[in-house]
């Protein structure tokens, strides 16, 4: 999908207002946004998230499958494992680990490489585990943070989204990509990255995207690396440092 799709004003707009609704037609499309008829059609059948995350019922009334308040409603079908935060810091390994596995089955993950890639879901459940047992320690309210291990965005044609961890505040969707190693690799910054312009659209207006690259290997270390042919940065912390990507956006030693 081309960038340009994410950046698409009215289609974006569409997007939100039809995610927002509980059904909406065409009309009340076009009244709200100001536009005519014939430019709400034209994005309804061409727009690329319209087209692969919305669906139209027998009423002409149109729905999106992700909602865009908070909590995100529908988000749970496309990830491996969903919940908040409390529900996942009382999940033992097992349950979750099982759990996980039968979600990747349904959501079209693929579970090869079964042995190196058991070890990385149980590396970043217990990275996460630290970060939110850190944040408890400074009587951070995140307990009904949303949060999803293995983000599969894919089911139709157009749209393509993954992220090995989602964690999503009221005003913050941190987008965490996991790696098992100890040095920073450029291409692995960018593809922390990859997914933020349309993760924006997807999630809504009211949220930040912050993507982020955790070395689980690493020690002691965060720094923020510059994105290739941009001016953006990308945050990447070791996991013991992650609690910094997440005060440096939300403030909570400040």
């Amino acid at each position: 999908m081309a960038r340009r799709d994410a950046t698409d004003a009215l289609g974006r707009a569409m997007y939100a207002l039809i995610c927002s609704h509980d059904g909406v037609s065409a009309r009340e499309i076009a009244r709200t946004l100001g536009v005519t008829r014939k430019e709400v059609n034209q994005r309804l059948y061409t727009y690329p998230f319209i087209r692969d995350l919305c669906f139209r019922d027998e009423d002409y009334l149109w729905y999106g499958t992700i909602g865009q308040g908070y909590p995100h409603v529908g988000l749970r079908e496309y990830c491996g494992w969903y919940a908040t935060v409390r529900e996942f810091m009382a999940c033992d390994e097992d349950e979750w680990l099982d759990e996980l596995k039968g979600g990747c089955a349904r959501i079209g993950r693929s579970l090869n490489d079964a042995r190196g890639l058991i070890h990385s879901f149980l590396d970043c459940r217990s990275t996460m585990r630290e970060l939110f047992e850190a944040l408890r320690a400074f009587d951070v309210d995140c307990e009904e943070w949303e949060i999803a291990f293995e983000v599969r965005i894919k089911r139709a044609k157009w749209i393509r989204i993954y992220a090995d961890v989602l964690v999503i505040t009221p005003t913050h969707a941190f987008s965490l990509e996991f790696k098992m190693k100890d040095a920073i690799d450029s291409e692995e910054v960018a593809q922390a990255a990859k997914y933020v312009p349309y993760l924006e659209v997807v999630l809504g207006s009211g949220v930040d995207v912050v993507a982020a690259l955790v070395l689980t290997r690493a020690r002691e270390l965060f720094c923020h690396e510059p994105l290739e042919r941009t001016d953006a940065e990308v945050p990447v912390a070791s996991r013991d440092m992650l609690f910094n990507v997440f005060d440096e956006y939300l403030g909570f030693l400040a």
